[in-house]
């Protein structure tokens, strides 16, 4: 029962002031606050934003998600635990050494408990920003089936199987199902050209087709800030996926910004370096689970096949998986946050219980 109590499955039914609807993902819910709490909270916090702006608290859950499915573990186990702690641990971490290095700001204003964010509106890029190193996973599949171009870039001849690529390549994809945009197909994750996103910028929610050039540099900046300081603890950083959005600043000028998550194992493929170097791929991320929902299952074809979601979602519904699969998530989870962040990451016997108390104290936000 204490394992189960430390773990927030659900998120979106905490008792925080709103007079909108929740908006909850698969990992993360969205409160929007009354614009009189978000105006008394800027004033009484000090936050650097316009007076007007919509502010939101973010709270993240323990939920696992994979092939867009929801996951849960045999004996009620809702969730990973320690996973959302580790999650924005790692993404705070990194958002932190962006700004410091002054790369772009992110749109968190304030982390009033381990799973909770309070954030700025912000208007979202519709690309999904992808940056690879090595050759794996997607872009593996279609090279070894003979296609030598992805997104729009010619690849060479001679590639193997998770090697490194000659250079950082930039592989963007849509961020939901766009429609009407020439050579784009009407897909959510379909694969775009850089032509296809500076010929229709504006479609892609850029304010200015400058704004293409500045996003693929906030990228590769960050991107090559993570790849190193994750080098220097012993970890590869394999490829990733950020997200951009504009914000007001406080001159009330749009500004791009580093949104979401950054460098985390849910958005991130991350390899240990000793164990690559001897010729094993060790996953200190996600896809370590990815892998062992595709060899768990008799027909894998049912996760990769997206003409298939109904059975997919049958499979997770009706499928719990074994505790102790869900136990190593946890640890390697926890493993590189606190590799990353160099701390111990803080334990929660009832983080649902933490949140209303913390919200309610220190920030007046509770029903």
């Amino acid at each position: 029962m204490a394992l189960a109590n430390s773990i927030l499955a659900v998120n979106d039914d905490l008792p925080i002031v709103t007079d909108a609807s929740v908006h909850s993902g698969k990992v993360r819910s969205v409160y929007w606050l009354t614009d009189a709490d978000s105006r008394r909270l800027i004033k009484q916090k000090n936050y650097a934003v316009p007076l007007d702006t919509p502010l939101a608290v973010m709270v993240i859950s323990d939920r696992i998600s994979a092939f867009d499915c929801i996951w849960q573990g045999q004996g009620g186990l809702q969730g990973v635990p320690g996973k959302g702690a580790a999650l924005n641990a790692v993404s705070n971490h990194w958002f932190s050494l962006f700004k410091d290095q002054g790369l772009a700001d992110s749109h968190i204003l304030d982390i009033p408990h381990p799973l909770v964010w309070i954030v700025q509106k912000a208007s979202p890029v519709y690309i999904e920003a992808i940056c690879r190193q090595y050759i794996t996973g997607s872009m593996w599949r279609a090279y070894s089936q003979g296609e030598r171009e992805f997104c729009g870039i010619k690849l060479p001849e001679g590639l193997t199987k998770d090697s490194k690529l000659p250079e950082l390549l930039i592989t963007p994809s849509t961020k939901g199902i766009l429609k009407g945009i020439p050579g784009v197909q009407e897909a959510d994750d379909a694969n775009i050209t850089r032509d296809n996103i500076v010929d229709n910028f504006a479609s892609f929610k850029f304010l200015s087709k400058s704004d293409v050039d500045l996003y693929e540099s906030l990228l590769k900046q960050g991107f090559n800030v993570i790849a190193k300081a994750l080098n220097a603890v012993g970890e590869i950083f394999v490829d990733t996926k950020f997200e951009f959005g504009y914000v007001k600043g406080i001159d009330g000028t749009d500004k791009l910004i580093y949104m979401d998550e950054v460098g985390t194992p849910d958005s991130s493929r991350i390899w240990n370096k000793q164990e690559f170097n001897q010729g094993k791929i060790v996953e200190k991320s996600k896809e370590g689970f990815r892998q062992f929902l595709l060899n768990h299952f008799p027909d894998p074809d049912i996760l990769l096949n997206k003409n298939r979601m109904k059975e997919r979602l049958a499979l997770a519904k009706n499928n719990p998986l074994p505790q102790e699969v869900l136990l190593d998530v946890s640890a390697t989870y926890k493993d590189i946050a606190e590799k990353i962040t160099g701390k111990a990451l803080a334990n929660s016997d009832d983080p649902r219980a933490e949140i209303i108390q913390t919200l309610s104290e220190q920030y007046g936000l509770i029903k």
